[in-house]
């Protein structure tokens, strides 16, 4: 038995289905560890396979491959360093678990599996995976581990099982998604499992962006009288040692002081955003992002997040200007430019614009202009970025909101088309606060340069999609503050027709904003993939039917 462990944790970033290379990253982190004499390195939920792997984790092959890497890293083991709690999928009588394996002396020593599957918001588990029986403690040098899986620390009886079955302490690796709500939680579920059981916890989460979701990284360790001694930052790879000593009662205590201090909700929000695209873009291999620059603040906001995220060099933004584009964007996008020393290209859709008018006089003869002629010069820069995207490489990023995307305020095959969003789930009154806070805010993460990455003017002018002569956003929809006050009850809360009521909205504002929420529906579902902000975001946890008569007016 001993009194005292050296526990690396390992806040790593994998990459879905690279294997090898999360084995490489899974070595490097291990021979850091061992360099500062750890005992044991711990990593995060399927931390070598990435998380959440979906439906390819039912390959039979990927299967194989997997089981062969777990193998190997065991090996590795052998050489006399740390061990490894390593986490993956894994196939035992013929059923596929969500496992963490303990490595050392050259094997797999151990195994525990994962008991609570979640199957809400973005995860889907019990379809994937077969939920383990309550798990036991590990044995690890004489002292016993209690090992729960991500979602096992959010209940009660997975803790007190391992409490009552003799865990020394409570390990936790996750696959945690961040939303802007979930910092909290966590903490509080840690605080009750801690004090159910006496025990100190280690929560360690994955860090990095997929598809959608972004991880957030954020991992603690909290002692049994609820102090926080390990805090580690969010939104970047982190290793940190603690330090354990047996106490003279017999419980264990980390000593380890690295404590970072929490940021507020905007600067979570920009960091989720900037490490999303990031991730999306390097780990799928594009050389760069492109998207129009038109000089209105969400195509601004993107592109900053886009330049913090990948360097200027890799930014490439046009200006589509129309006969109904004023002076007053092209100035704000070129200065938006200048701040970002982004490259900024001028196209003119003129031409295309009255080639359309040629090629449909015929069959529109005798119909007066409308929302089709403003959609077709939208459809155009959609084809003029898709153009320079297949020539250069280039993915393109598009500029829409969450209130947009909410009410369709947004053309099909035109400002949808591109790749991904990193506003997607971020409503219009928070674009405008997250400029501002960008304007007077930098973080060392960031590629992009410190100092305003927009005029002010971009922000305190009324929006408009310039398609038509004097055309505001507040033409077609209520002002923002309110269009987002009603859309956040709907969308966020679920709440009633009387609810919204209730809350001081107008009756006939309601009825007509949850008409175009549920109408909007198919066009979401041909929306690009866009960072996860909310705990609602559209597609990952909201998933409503395209056909859909129903309408709460009561």
């Amino acid at each position: 038995m001993t009194d005292h462990l050296k526990i690396a944790l390992a806040q790593a970033n994998p990459t879905l289905g690279n294997i090898d290379g999360n084995v490489m990253l899974a070595r490097a982190f291990r021979e850091e560890a061992e360099a500062f004499g750890a005992d044991i390195v711990v990593y995060p939920e399927l931390f070598l396979t990435g998380y959440p792997p979906e439906d390819l984790v039912k390959k039979p092959a990927f299967q194989r491959t997997v089981q062969k890497a777990m193998e190997d890293l065991a090996e590795l083991t052998l050489d006399g360093g740390p061990a490894m709690l390593m986490s993956a999928p894994m196939v035992e009588d013929g059923k596929l678990y969500n496992a963490v394996c303990l490595l050392e002396e050259g094997k797999i020593s151990a195994r525990r599996f994962k008991n609570k599957l979640p199957n809400y918001g973005v995860f889907d588990e019990i379809r994937i995976f077969e939920a383990g029986p309550l798990p036991g403690p590990i044995p690890f040098k004489g002292v016993r581990l209690g090992v729960m899986i991500c979602e096992d620390m959010w209940f009660t009886d997975v803790a007190e099982c391992l409490a009552e079955t003799g865990a020394e302490m409570l390990i936790v690796p996750n696959g945690s998604p961040y939303d802007h709500m979930k910092s909290d939680e966590r903490l509080n579920h840690a605080v009750q499992r801690v004090t159910e059981t006496g025990l100190p916890l280690v929560y360690l989460n994955q860090v990095g962006g997929q598809d959608e979701l972004v991880f957030d990284g954020a991992s603690f360790v909290m002692n049994a009288d609820r102090s926080l001694p390990v805090q580690m930052p969010g939104w970047k790879e982190s290793l940190v040692l603690t330090d354990w000593h047996r106490q003279p009662d017999g419980n264990w205590k980390c000593e380890t002081n690295e404590v970072i201090e929490p940021e507020d909700e905007l600067a979570q929000i920009y960091h989720a955003m900037v490490l999303g695209l990031k991730d999306y873009v390097e780990k799928n291999r594009f050389p760069g992002v492109v998207l129009g620059l038109s000089g209105g603040i969400d195509s601004a906001l993107s592109a900053a997040v886009a330049v913090d995220a990948l360097g200027a060099e890799r930014v490439h933004c046009v200006m589509m200007p129309s006969k109904y584009t004023s002076t007053e964007s092209l100035d704000d996008a070129a200065e938006c430019a200048r701040l970002l020393n982004v490259k900024l290209d001028s196209i003119s859709i003129a031409p295309a614009v009255e080639a359309f008018d040629v090629m449909l006089q015929e069959p529109f003869a005798g119909l007066e202009p409308d929302i089709t002629e403003e959609n077709i010069q939208s459809r155009i820069r959609g084809v003029t970025l898709m153009a320079l995207s297949n020539k250069l490489g280039h993915m393109v990023l598009t500029t829409g909101n969450k209130s947009e995307m909410s009410v369709g305020y947004a053309t099909l095959y035109g400002d949808m088309c591109g790749g991904y969003s990193v506003l997607k789930d971020v409503y219009k009154t928070t674009c405008f606060r997250l400029s501002e806070w960008r304007n007077a805010n930098f973080s060392p993460l960031f590629k992009g340069a410190p100092g305003p990455v927009m005029p002010q003017n971009v922000i305190s002018k009324p929006p408009t999609a310039e398609l038509r002569e004097d055309q505001k956003d507040e033409d077609s929809l209520p002002p923002y503050e309110i269009l987002d006050g009603i859309l956040y009850g709907l969308v966020e809360e679920e709440k009633s027709f009387a609810e919204l009521v209730e809350a001081g909205f107008d009756s006939h504002t309601i009825a007509r904003i949850q008409n175009l929420l549920y109408i909007a529906e198919y066009k979401r579902r041909q929306a690009p993939p866009g960072v996860k902000i909310s705990t609602r975001s559209f597609g990952r946890d909201r998933r409503y039917p395209i056909t859909n008569a129903f309408r709460d007016k009561r």
